[in-house]
């Protein structure tokens, strides 16, 4: 078996070729002048989770000279459907700490400090770098730099966790402070200089409680019409783009298409700048010929992801 290599790799995310609409632009100013949540809601690959790279980006140079300091990369927490308010802040393992100390017990050897066997996560480092100087294990200061800085909280999909989760954490992301009962309850809280922006996303795979909702500022990403879609396209591909708007307009209508007819999953804009790429790596050119069809064709599992759906678009191509 002959495997064609692509030797063209994906570029990195480029936050300077993300497209914010006026609605999401809005929502995120109002979010971070009242120091609110930012709740992201909409369907998978409308650029959720790729915003808050954006918003970090934007928020680091609107800031670079002023004593705010952003960092240009979100701290991403990652919801789990076991995920507690705990994880937010800091992880314990407890039975590699247990491990160790069977183990320099049996060697004669002290036992490890607790410290060692805890992580920063995403939002207790975010408060952990506002003061650093709080900080003084070396475990707990791994990722921090030595001046303060403010950064970007994404609490993504939070709706895969459990129901009590959102409210669980009503309390520490308004007063952005936690505590780590492991080390005699040390408490590490916000300088009140450095702000810590939050933003959260959503697949609206079940509701999230009203107490939870009513302390956020929320927007529903829409799916971008043609006309953004040829604008994102254009932008995402820059360089890269070897069609013509004529065969590029073509290319989008066949996608809406395959959107209509999908009934188990519609392919997002992120599946459609990945097929995009594709097709240019293969070479695909403006021509409506049997070859550039079947190029089509063969690159439909990038937007198709079950049986049913690749019926019911046959015949597109």
């Amino acid at each position: 078996m002959n495997i064609h290599l692509l030797h063209n790799p994906v570029p990195e995310f480029d936050p300077e070729r993300y497209i914010v609409d006026e609605g999401l632009q809005n929502a995120a100013e109002v979010a971070y002048a009242l120091r609110q949540p930012l709740l992201l809601m909409g369907e998978p690959g409308t650029g959720k989770t790729r915003f808050a790279q954006k918003f970090a980006h934007e928020l680091a140079k609107k800031n670079t000279e002023t004593n705010l300091g952003f960092a240009d990369k979100p701290l991403v927490f990652n919801t789990k459907t076991n995920s507690t308010a705990r994880d937010l802040f800091y992880t314990y393992d407890a039975l590699a700490h247990f491990q160790s100390a069977n183990i320099r017990r049996e060697a004669g050897q002290a036992v490890a400090d607790t410290a060692d066997f805890i992580t920063l996560q995403a939002l207790g480092k975010a408060i952990a770098m506002t003061k650093p100087d709080a900080v003084t294990h070396p475990r707990l200061r791994e990722g921090l730099v030595l001046q303060p800085r403010s950064s970007v909280v994404l609490i993504d999909e939070i709706d895969k966790a459990p129901r009590d989760f959102p409210n669980d954490i009503l309390h520490e992301i308004d007063h952005q402070e936690f505590s780590i009962r492991e080390l005699n309850n040390l408490t590490l809280q916000r300088d009140a200089a450095f702000p810590i922006v939050v933003v959260m996303t959503s697949n609206s795979e079940k509701n999230l409680p009203d107490a939870f909702l009513r302390r956020c500022v929320f927007y529903h990403i829409p799916f971008p019409e043609p006309a953004q879609l040829m604008n994102i396209a254009k932008t995402q591909l820059a360089e890269a783009n070897t069609f013509t708007d004529a065969f590029l307009t073509q290319l989008i209508d066949r996608f809406g298409e395959l959107r209509k007819r999908a009934t188990r999953k519609a392919p997002g804009t992120a599946e459609l700048i990945a097929w995009l790429r594709v097709l240019g790596v293969h070479e695909v050119n403006n021509a409506d010929t049997p070859e550039n069809r079947q190029k089509l064709r063969n690159n439909l599992s990038i937007l198709i992801k079950t049986k049913e759906d690749l019926d019911a678009v046959s015949g597109i191509f």
